[in-house]
């Protein structure tokens, strides 16, 4: 691999986060580095767990450990972590636990060990390099007012990306139909309500009583704007062969049962207005230039990078050697 794709790949930011079922993800550059740095001094801190370990001595965790931990914690959805009393009790026992560990390795001398030594080493490079990188980002990311003068000018040279079709919206009363036998009673309650609809009833209440369709029933019906194709073909054609607001279709089948449509309003083809789409390009554009903050980094990286190829193929030689095999026994 290129120097500059690998070092790139490393400063590559990432902006996805996920929380699911309690287990949260980390991005590929944490933003934990700052706080893990920031609260390395404990004394004035509150102790929220302590305990005495045999081989280890006396443990404790502070709010400090838990402030640099729960960085690693999306900011969104934070708050729904921690104000659950056995997600955050879970997490103070389990950072009480790492350091019982931790100390009685040190008590025992692992600490010394060279594998160790290294990781520490790596460790410590890590925390490190990911504060440097969130300097980066910052220190790279546009002002507010920039970046939406940035995503104006990002939406006016791609307005193709931004198009839309012409779109119709509707409202419609679905009855299911789940069996064949009900097929003629559905028809006939849909037929039913059609005449109502059209002897002044109204619609979006008919719709909350009787729409089999539970998504749209709630909202009167209303299936929102929506271009053509989007539907199934029964009910796309009726939909789309609605001209005036208010016009009402002929009952229609489906495959899910028969409906009663009518035209909310048409929507001419057009661009989507910016407003519409500026958060995501504020976003992109924040991203897209804390990026390129990082490939600069990267580049003064390459620069000063000298591969010793020989001594790397002597390592790895090393490293994926076979074990000795175990003396005979007698």
């Amino acid at each position: 691999m290129h120097m500059r794709k690998f070092c790139q790949s490393v400063l590559k930011s990432d902006p996805q986060e996920t929380v699911a079922h309690g287990v949260w993800k980390q991005r590929w550059v944490a933003v934990c580095a700052v706080p893990l740095l920031a609260f390395a001094a404990h004394a004035a801190e509150p102790v929220l767990a302590k305990g005495s370990v045999k081989g280890a001595g006396e443990v404790q965790v502070t709010a400090a450990d838990v402030a640099a931990d729960v960085q690693r914690i999306p900011p969104e959805v934070r708050p729904q972590v921690l104000t659950q009393a056995r997600t955050i009790n879970q997490l103070v026992t389990n950072l009480y636990t790492r350091r019982a560990l931790a100390q009685r390795a040190q008590a025992e001398g692992l600490g010394q060990n060279p594998e160790v030594v290294a990781a520490l080493a790596l460790a410590r490079d890590k925390v490190l390099s990911d504060a440097l990188l969130v300097q980066v980002d910052r220190s790279n990311t546009p002002s507010d007012m920039q970046a939406v003068a940035m995503a104006r000018t990002i939406y006016k040279a791609q307005a193709a990306e931004y198009a839309e079709p012409e779109q119709v919206q509707v409202r419609h009363i679905l009855i299911l139909v789940k069996d064949p036998s009900e097929d003629a009673a559905a028809k006939a309650k849909a037929q039913d309500l059609l005449t109502k609809v059209r002897a002044g009833g109204d619609f979006a209440a008919l719709a909350k009583q009787n729409s089999g369709d539970p998504g749209s029933a709630e909202k009167g019906g209303d299936l929102g704007f929506f271009a053509k194709g989007r539907m199934v073909p029964e009910f796309d054609t009726a939909a789309w062969a609605l001209q005036k607001p208010g016009d009402t279709s002929e009952v229609i089948k489906t495959q899910f049962g028969y409906h009663v449509l009518q035209l909310v309003g048409r929507k001419p083809a057009g661009q989507k207005p910016f407003e519409e789409v500026q958060e995501a390009l504020v976003a992109k554009v924040r991203q897209a230039e804390q990026q390129k903050g990082r490939n600069e980094l990267a580049k003064t990286l390459e620069e000063t990078v000298k591969l010793d190829e020989a001594a790397i193929k002597a390592t790895v030689d090393k490293l994926v050697a076979p074990a000795p095999a175990a003396p005979a026994k007698k």
